[in-house]
Parts: structure tokens; sequence; C-alpha cells
């Protein structure tokens, strides 16, 4: 039974039950995520929620999907453009993730555990790093090859780095040391034979 202080409609409860899921892993984990106390701090019924979510693992699946979108606006909007070169395109797109990463790493692991989140991912976040390498593959900055691949391998690489970063064994300038590094070795790689 709902109460007056528990309505059971909200603006967007969807986006506002993502939004606040995603506020609460800046401090938590997603074990610690309920949608019943996420119903409680944005003042509607319990059974609101599953309007939206049938069960917790479409909550946990569109959280996920939630936080691709917004690393893959984050790595958009950190690219300097084909113009400014390959290596600052990758150590800016490199910067975001770690950024993203550091920031967000709970919401990071969600993204990354399939089986947590119920499905594999198959969309956003992975399109900043294609771009940059079919775009270099034009200009002749990367050797030819499938651009998915390459930029899997890149992906990859940013990714270590990050965990490394959000795993503590590396600390401030240290992170942006390896970061250089990893794209400087990467780049050996990738250029043309």
């Amino acid at each position: 039974m709902r109460t007056a202080e528990q309505p059971y409609h909200h603006g967007d409860l969807r986006a506002a039950l993502l939004d606040r899921a995603a506020q609460q892993l800046r401090t938590g984990t997603v074990a610690d995520l309920s949608l019943r106390a996420l119903a409680r701090d944005l003042g509607v019924s319990h059974a609101a929620p599953n309007r939206h979510f049938p069960d917790r693992q479409a909550f946990l699946a569109a959280l996920a999907r939630a936080g691709w979108e917004r690393l893959d606006s984050a790595l958009a909007a950190a690219d300097p453009g084909a113009g400014a070169g390959l290596r600052p395109r990758l150590l800016a797109l490199g910067r975001a993730y770690v950024h993203f990463a550091t920031g967000e790493p709970a919401l990071l692991e969600l993204m990354f555990a399939g089986k947590a989140a119920g499905e594999s991912h198959e969309g956003p976040g992975l399109s900043g790093p294609d771009a940059v390498v079919a775009d270099a593959q034009a200009r002749g900055e990367v050797r030819a090859g499938d651009p998915a691949a390459l930029a899997t391998a890149l992906w990859a690489a940013l990714h270590g780095v990050a965990a490394l970063s959000v795993s503590g064994v590396l600390r401030g300038g240290d992170v942006d040391v390896l970061l250089v590094q990893t794209v400087d070795a990467l780049l050996d790689g990738l250029r043309p034979r």
C-alpha cells in the first residue's frame, strides 16, 4: 500500500533510478545496490521500479548500457579529431578512459561483467578507438589490417593502464607516464611496414 509520502509516479523514474545508482556506485559496489532502497531514496513506492525493470538483472543491464553510453560520450568529447594526428588522439582517448575508470570504478566493472549485466557488450564505448584506427589507416599512419581487430588491441592496452590505475598499483603521474609509454609502444606496432 502506497502512502502519501510514497507516490507511485515520478517524472522520469527510469532515468532517476539509473542516475542515483551511478552516484551510489561512486562510493559503493554493485552488491550494495537495491532497487527498493533506490526507490525509497527517490520518494516512490518500492514497487514503482518494477514498471521499468522487471528484475535486478534487467536493472543492472540497463545500468551497464548507460555506463557505455557515458563512456562513449566522454571519449567522443575528448577526441581532438583526425587533424590532431594519431598520437595526440590516442593520448586524449587514453586519458579520458583512465579518468572515467578512476571516477567510476564499480560502474566500469559492471560494464565489463557480461554475466553481471546479463548480456555481452557489443555497442558503445568501443567506437572511439575504431574510428581513430580507421581514420589513421586512411591517412597511411597505421598498417593495413582489420581496423576493429587493431582497435581491440588498442582498447585492451588502454584498459590495462586504467585497471592498474584503479587498482592502486599506479598513482598520480605514474599513470600518465605509463599511458604515454603504452601509446608510444602501440604506435610502433601499428606503423605501416
